[in-house]
């Protein structure tokens, strides 16, 4: 997907149209003189310009003012706290490795809900499962494209791999504004450090922040606002990894085989088939 691009020109009509001097060339040959270029010769008065329509209202909504400030209402968002003010021309961006549910992995999450509602009741279930490659970050809309092709430049050379993401962790959000529980990574971490050092390579190209300096990838199952850390002892943890540990066939449903990256930009989304 390719951002056009505007180009402006110059109207060919003003190219030459005056001199050095600031009088301009002549009349060409033929030519009509202007009004007072022939004596005696009176032009009638030219009519009025008509009185212009007002324009209707729905016109005029659909181009606000670009001064005007944009209200984030957070109710539409569950109450999450954006990382960044949201602003006109700039792209939310993030980088990941996605994975993609099974029936099996639903049924298993939905005995973790039940049992981390019971200390969280206000925890909500994720919609879609991935591994970060990447924080959050904006891009200008006309950086998309080279950002884009830079990035799928960059993993291009990357094989698919195996790893599995089995052990229950707590996390929260840089800006405290979010809890999660999720499956930390505890076999294919290196793989994932090397696909983050080249997304970085890219990220440091557009001077933008790089991961985390010691990640811990994970899969994120469930969130809530606020940092709730401090309520989710280390027997609740515990009694969450049990239900992972005991459930039927869970070693073969949580070893994945990481087989793209994909990026979202705004409303964009890209994926890179691995080799």
């Amino acid at each position: 997907m390719s951002a056009a691009l505007l180009v402006g020109y110059s109207s060919s009509s003003n190219s030459g149209s005056e001199g050095e001097d600031g009088s301009g060339p002549g009349p060409e040959p033929g030519a009509e003189p202007k009004e007072g270029g022939s004596r005696g010769r009176h032009r009638p008065p030219s009519p009025p310009p008509p009185p212009r329509l007002p324009i209707p209202d729905s016109v005029l909504n659909m181009f606000p003012d670009p001064e005007d400030g944009i209200v984030d209402d957070t109710e539409k968002h569950g109450g999450r706290i954006r990382s960044f003010p949201h602003e006109r021309g700039i792209w939310a961006t993030h980088v990941w490795v996605p994975y993609e549910a099974k029936e099996d992995f639903f049924d298993l999450l939905d005995l973790l809900m039940t049992q981390a509602r019971r200390v969280l009741p206000r925890l909500v279930k994720m919609e879609e499962f991935h591994v970060s490659l990447s924080q959050s970050v904006v891009l200008r809309y006309h950086w998309i494209t080279p950002f884009v092709q830079s990035l799928k430049s960059r993993v291009a050379s990357f094989h698919r791999f195996l790893f599995t993401a089995n052990q229950v962790k707590v996390y929260t959000n840089q800006e405290k504004t979010r809890t999660f529980i999720g499956l930390e990574v505890t076999a294919g971490h290196a793989q994932f450090l090397d696909l983050v050092s080249e997304v970085d390579r890219v990220m440091e190209e557009f001077d933008l922040a790089t991961f985390y300096k010691e990640p811990s990838f994970h899969i994120s199952l469930a969130w809530c606002v606020g940092d709730v850390q401090s309520e989710l002892k280390e027997q609740a943890i515990q009694q969450l990894q049990e239900i992972v540990d005991s459930f039927e066939d869970s070693a073969p449903l949580l070893r994945v085989q990481a087989e793209q990256v994909r990026c979202k930009s705004g409303n964009k989304f890209f994926s890179f088939l691995l080799k």
